[in-house]
């Protein structure tokens, strides 16, 4: 994939050196030249000094051709003004802005660009260690659907994924065990201390836990 990066603080630099170690054509563009030194020695993309919502530059860079666009800077006016010119002018297929205000992130998403808020994401998952560490619904984005962990003891070791899922309701998706972490088949045999990862109906959270009996910890 092209992908072009707009800001290499913390978060742009690391996007762009996974993105680049796994053989994507990567572009970041940063205000400071200064910025780029945490790309390291390793990196082998491009970068360029100047705002991401420069239609120039952006053409530079070949924003034409690109698969993908990230504006990840400090700043949520820049983020998403770049994000709207790589989404409304150039119809870049991906583009993904990261926005700090959570107010803002609601009002941009609701306009069709795809939001990421740190501050939401974070909170969302301190919030779910302090109340219910088994539960956690920052992984998905509908707010209808969350994330529930299961370990496998006393009855329902020997029974299969099978006659664990709940259809509607809940449904195995993950097996972690000391080999490490598998997708499952319907017929797999649980284990006991095995490690269910489930994706559960948020409405029926509280028939889930009363099934396995599960506290709120």
């Amino acid at each position: 994939m092209y992908v072009i990066i707009v800001g290499c603080g913390r978060v742009g630099a690391e996007l762009a050196k996974l993105l680049s170690t796994e053989g994507h054509d990567v572009v970041v563009v940063d205000k400071s030249r200064d910025s780029f030194n945490r790309l390291g020695d390793t990196f082998n993309g491009l970068t360029m000094v100047g705002n991401g919502f420069d239609l120039a530059l952006l053409k530079q860079v070949g924003i034409e051709k690109a698969d993908a666009f990230c504006a990840v800077t400090n700043g949520d006016n820049t983020n998403l003004i770049s994000a709207q010119v790589a989404k409304k002018i150039f119809r870049v297929p991906k583009v993904f802005a990261r926005v700090y205000d959570p107010q803002r992130a609601h009002i941009y998403a609701a306009l069709g660009l795809d939001i990421i808020s740190g501050t939401m994401l974070f909170s969302a998952m301190l919030r779910d260690k302090i109340i219910e560490s088994r539960f956690s619904s920052y992984l998905i984005e509908s707010k209808d659907l969350g994330v529930i962990e299961i370990e496998i003891k006393d009855s329902l070791i020997g029974k299969t994924i099978q006659d664990i899922n709940i259809p509607g309701d809940f449904i195995v998706v993950a097996l972690r065990r000391m080999q490490g972490v598998i997708i499952p088949e319907p017929r797999t045999v649980l284990k006991n201390k095995d490690i269910l990862m489930g994706v559960v109906k948020v409405s029926s959270l509280k028939e889930v836990r009363e099934k396995f009996n599960l506290g709120e910890k």
